[in-house]
């Protein structure tokens, strides 16, 4: 490729994979099930950062071991860290190193996204964590839905201050590297491409974009975390938007059959109720527990960090698209409430219309008038 192409001497693409596998995990039980080597510590800051920026709680790290990976000239490393969230999500990441033109890794970038290799052997490795910490887990069972992320992040150039000429003088390399794309040539996907833009100080630089970002640091594990975090983020919000277009299909279709019949009004209706409630209950709190995991309140770096990554995947509408669909339920819950109360109440009333008559009969059948 002609123009600038600097030269990575010290890199690693860091592939993620991530999937909700449970209603909720308990750390503590999980902790004590996993035979392989285990981390619960904060994340490691290469920035000053308040002691308050941490997960609640905080995740359960396992190292967990893989097959050589092959893609094209690439190669992932065998020890392959997964994180496993409270919340019920399972993240897994593969290490790739880099080295060489930075012009290569728009082909990498393009082998990475959905890769099928990966995906299944990911799968796979949670799939061994799941059995191995089954008995901590609520209700498991892991979902068809997952989310990849590659972050390319780049320590060292044989040039220095590399990161700025590539930006500076082609743009268009390193908007093919964040869309997975080699043939993008759109001035305004580049544009776009290239338009989060996040830096702590004048030597590093982060670029974010749906497919995956680069950061330009020696030492980037909190910025890592970060977006990490927000894809996993992004994968329970979508999920959790699934299941409760499902499950609003499910019991609107409800709500319109009016229950009939004595069996039906007392059981089927009854059980659809609790089954909202249930829903109602636990949507709300998983929205909470995955909106507030983190806690970035006092870094200004990772908070704006944290930000331009919910922008750009859309996390703000995908809270509204739920906190939606949670009020249309509760709409739905409140509607099938009424109708059963006012088919009870009708049921009585017949009861006591039936009585009455009853009453009124009975001297005549029996001759007693």
């Amino acid at each position: 490729m002609k123009g600038y192409n600097p030269v990575i001497q010290d890199g690693v693409a860091f592939v993620q994979f991530a999937y909700d596998v449970g209603l909720a995990i308990g750390l503590d039980a999980a902790e004590k099930s996993v035979t392989a080597m285990t981390e619960r510590a904060p994340i490691p800051h290469q920035r000053r950062a308040p002691k308050y920026f941490e997960f609640q709680p905080y995740p359960l790290r396992v190292t967990q071991t893989s097959g050589v990976q092959t893609i094209g000239d690439w190669r992932t490393l065998p020890a392959v860290e997964t994180v496993v969230f409270d919340f019920g999500a399972v993240s897994v990441t593969y290490q790739i190193p880099l080295s060489g033109a930075f012009s290569s890794l728009a082909r990498l970038s393009e082998m990475l996204y959905d890769n099928v290799t990966l995906l299944a052997d990911s799968r796979r490795l949670v799939e061994e964590l799941i059995k191995t910490i089954h008995p901590s887990v609520n209700r498991p069972q892991i979902s068809s839905f997952y989310e990849d992320y590659v972050i390319f992040q780049i320590r060292a150039f044989d040039d220095h201050g590399a990161h700025a000429r590539l930006l500076a003088e082609a743009p268009t390399m390193v908007a093919q590297v964040l869309r997975a794309d080699e043939d993008l040539r759109s001035e305004q996907e580049v544009i776009d491409a290239l338009s989060v833009q996040v830096s702590y100080g004048s030597d590093d630089l982060t670029l974010v974009d749906w497919v995956a970002s680069i950061i330009f640091d020696a030492a980037a594990d909190d910025t890592r975390a970060v977006l990490e975090f927000a894809t996993v983020q992004l994968l329970e919000l979508r999920h959790l938007d699934h299941q409760l277009d499902t499950a609003l299909e499910r019991y609107y279709d409800a709500l319109t059959r009016s229950p009939t019949g004595p069996v039906s009004l007392f059981t089927k209706a009854d059980d659809k109720l609790r089954e909202i409630g249930q829903l109602q209950v636990e949507s709300a709190l998983l929205f909470e527990n995955i909106n507030n995991a983190i806690k970035l309140l006092g870094d200004q770096y990772l908070a704006r960090l944290y930000q331009q990554a919910a922008r750009r995947y859309h996390l703000t509408s995908w809270d509204k698209s739920i906190q939606r669909k949670l009020k249309t339920l509760e709409s739905i819950y409140d509607k099938m409430d009424s109708a059963i109360s006012s088919a009870r109440l009708e049921f009585l009333e017949w009861i006591v219309i039936i009585l009455i008559a009853l009453e009124l009969v009975m001297p005549f059948l029996t001759g007693k008038h």
